[in-house]
């Protein structure tokens, strides 16, 4: 789908939050919600709800909102709705798959993880491995470039290594790994892959299957939706992970992971959010085709403005962007010669333009390339920046840098 197909300004017409004149680079932390979501959201906490079932018509709808947000998800990533998994958030479901999974672990397994991933990403395995006496090893990425290459995760792999946990997309510097030839190599190896995919799924079309990831992880609140958190896995590979969970609940494949009553009026944002995804340009045929087709139509948009936002703050004295991986996401980490990151931060936001400093809860990867906890400023485009948010930008780091 060409890039000119892709109307921004359609686009930016469904989010009210954009009428307060603020040019969002704060997308990367959480993203802007369109006036579909929310009121997908409040009908279904005013439209008569109870817990699923199928006797009132109360438990139907709580039941056809389950249905139709695993439906929605499974269109959104690619993959099969009985292996879509709700929780309270990416992190929670984190630690719950990582605590079910170190029950079979032993002393002298191994967990794989990346300095490049999010705190999310790494400490619950890390934890998990330590609780159990399991070895946690480190694959580094290259400080100047941000790349992870194949080669540092192959390399730690053995006949011990149980689970590798990988980033689709950092977080904090936009790198996309080559997730495909990781899960390649780990398999091989016979370890289970783990990928976050909080970062990645806003920006690209993703496709569970082609990653081969057994487990995909994201969060609704990045990509539009509601605060909550989804996991994805083939319902063959969730049968062999045994969670805790209350005597009386479901045990069955994927009710068995989520703890409690689920938060229907959050599902629903979310399946509205994946429609609202759908919708970014006319095109025809299902529901994920029209999501792929709106999702590469998007990645032409950003892009094109991401090589403008690059190509400014490259040309102010004192400005330092880190990284310069190959593939990724429209990401900017920069940093400004003489200001500590967070003056940035401030400056910017006095001129209405919201790009926050931090590590960003990777605090790995901020450590390995030298920023230490403090970070630096983050600029993450989203579907409704267009170029007068870039150049607003550009021109805020300017004044700083006089």
């Amino acid at each position: 789908m060409a890039a000119m197909s892709f109307d921004v300004n359609r686009v930016r017409e469904s989010f009210p939050a954009l009428k307060q004149g603020v040019a969002h680079f704060d997308g990367p932390g959480g993203s802007q919600v369109p006036s579909e979501v929310a009121r997908a959201v409040a009908d279904t906490m005013t439209s008569g709800i109870s817990n699923r079932g199928n006797v009132t018509l109360a438990e139907q709808r709580a039941e056809d909102v389950v249905v139709g947000g695993r439906a929605a998800v499974a269109d959104l990533l690619g993959c099969e709705p009985a292996g879509v998994v709700f929780g309270r958030s990416m992190t929670q479901l984190t630690y719950d798959i990582a605590r079910a999974l170190a029950k079979q672990w032993r002393e002298g397994d191994e967990v794989v993880v990346t300095r490049l991933d999010h705190d999310a990403n790494i400490r619950p395995w890390v934890q998990a491995a330590t609780a159990v006496g399991a070895t946690v090893r480190w694959a580094d990425f290259d400080r100047e470039t941000a790349e992870l290459p194949v080669t540092a995760v192959s390399r730690l792999l053995s006949a011990q290594t149980k689970v590798v946990a990988v980033t689709g997309a950092s977080n904090l510097l936009g790198t996309r790994p080559d997730v495909p030839a990781i899960v390649e190599a780990a398999h091989a190896a016979g370890a289970l892959v783990f990928v976050d995919g909080v970062h990645l799924t806003p920006h690209a079309a993703v496709d569970v299957g082609d990653l081969g990831a057994d487990f995909f992880a994201c969060s609704p609140y990045k990509f539009f939706g509601p605060h909550h958190g989804v996991a994805v896995a083939p319902p063959s590979v969730w049968e062999q992970v045994e969670p805790d969970k209350l005597l009386p609940s479901s045990n069955a494949v994927p009710e068995r992971f989520e703890l409690g009553t689920l938060p229907y009026e959050l599902i629903a944002g979310t399946a509205a959010a994946v429609d609202f995804i759908a919708d970014f340009v006319p095109a025809a045929g299902s529901r994920r085709e029209r999501v792929v087709a709106s999702m590469r139509a998007l990645e032409a948009h950003e892009d094109r403005l991401f090589q403008r936002l690059l190509t400014g703050l490259a040309a102010l004295p004192g400005v330092t962007l880190h990284g310069r991986a190959q593939r990724r996401t429209p990401t900017a980490l920069f940093s400004v010669d003489g200001h500590r990151p967070h003056e940035v931060y401030q400056h910017l936001a006095s001129r209405a333009v919201n790009a926050p400093s931090s590590s960003f809860y990777a605090i790995e990867a901020a450590r390995w390339v030298g920023l230490g906890d403090e970070g630096a400023v983050r600029a993450g485009l989203a579907p409704y920046t267009n170029d007068d948010d870039v150049d607003r930008l550009v021109a805020g780091v300017a004044e700083i840098c006089k």
